[in-house]
């Protein structure tokens, strides 16, 4: 297994790319180390895939420094075709060509590429194996395209919307072989805009906005950063008196939604609020606790909700 320069599998600083007028990437640097899952996250426009387009080398960024394994990915793309493993969620195939000649022609690029059947079996694809690309659904055209980018063993590979179009079983075998990834070394680049997916698999998350990484730290560091650690939501059947909840020390703020008594905090902040409640003969209903999740932060983080059906650059 070759050296590398650097302890670090994925090293971005500065980097920026312009298309016309249209800035993509607006100064973003990322430092990744070997055996990590790396989350991107944002909006559409973010710049979530032009990104790692730059870090696979099949960009070139107009300022700024790329290295992966210590390579550069534009100069010295040869060398680095045999470490890395590149699935985007655009990719084109050959329409004419069946799963297992696919997975054929992708292991004949490599020096040491895992075995056909091995590869077919870890998509859920051996029931498809002679049947041509173009008559695949989307979901397994998916699939198809995780495969190959898993052919050569690489030592860093990008997935781009890995579980897009998948069903659910589908879903969790990609997050499954993931797991077995992060397990034996191999450093993961996901750009995903599945919350569930980025809080199970991702070790660290960079927020996205407009170009920028406005944040960096593990799914449980973001949401910390949302501004609180719960919400307790519930429908009074009289007016709260002003002043009973905010003056607890669980409580962050309090304010109404659709109807809804919402109530962000800390500690025992059920506790807290249903003991103030009962002693000042307020009865509420429909009482739930929220968690803060990685849709908060993102609103906090970025003053906008993610949208799940925008996905790509």
């Amino acid at each position: 297994m070759p050296e590398t320069v650097s302890s670090l599998a994925v090293e971005a600083d500065g980097l920026h790319k312009r298309y016309g007028a249209t800035i993509a990437v607006d100064g973003i640097s990322l430092s990744v180390p070997a055996g990590e899952i790396f989350g991107l996250l944002g909006r559409n426009g973010a710049g979530k895939t032009t990104t790692v387009e730059l870090i696979a080398g099949l960009g070139r960024p107009d300022r700024g420094t790329v290295r992966v394994l210590g390579l550069d990915p534009w100069r010295d793309r040869v060398r680095l075709r045999q470490l890395l493993g590149v699935q985007l969620q655009d990719a084109q195939l050959h329409a004419a060509l069946t799963v297992v000649e696919l997975v054929r022609l992708y292991r004949s690029f490599y020096r040491s590429p895992r075995e056909t059947d091995e590869l077919i079996e870890s998509v859920g694809l051996a029931g498809s194996r002679h049947v041509r690309f173009d008559k695949l659904s989307g979901g397994e055209q998916q699939r198809l395209s995780i495969a190959l980018a898993l052919a050569g063993r690489p030592r860093v590979v990008i997935l781009d919307e890995l579980t897009t179009g998948l069903d659910p079983e589908a879903r969790r075998q990609m997050w499954s072989t993931l797991e077995s990834l992060r397990e034996s070394g191999v450093t993961v680049l996901l750009v995903s805009h599945a919350m569930e997916e980025v809080e199970r698999l991702c070790d660290r998350v960079a927020l996205l906005d407009a170009g920028k990484v406005v944040a960096l730290d593990s799914p449980a560091g973001l949401v910390r950063r949302a501004g609180f650690a719960q919400r307790v939501r519930f429908r009074a059947a009289e007016p709260v008196p002003g002043g009973l909840l905010e003056r607890l020390d669980e409580v962050d703020r309090v304010r109404s939604d659709g109807g809804e008594v919402v109530v962000e905090g800390h500690g025992d902040l059920l506790q807290a609020v249903s003991v103030a409640l009962v002693r000042a003969g307020v009865v509420a209903t429909g009482t739930r606790v929220e968690r803060a999740t990685l849709d908060d932060a993102f609103l906090a983080l970025t003053g906008r909700p993610l949208d799940r059906e925008e996905a790509g650059r």
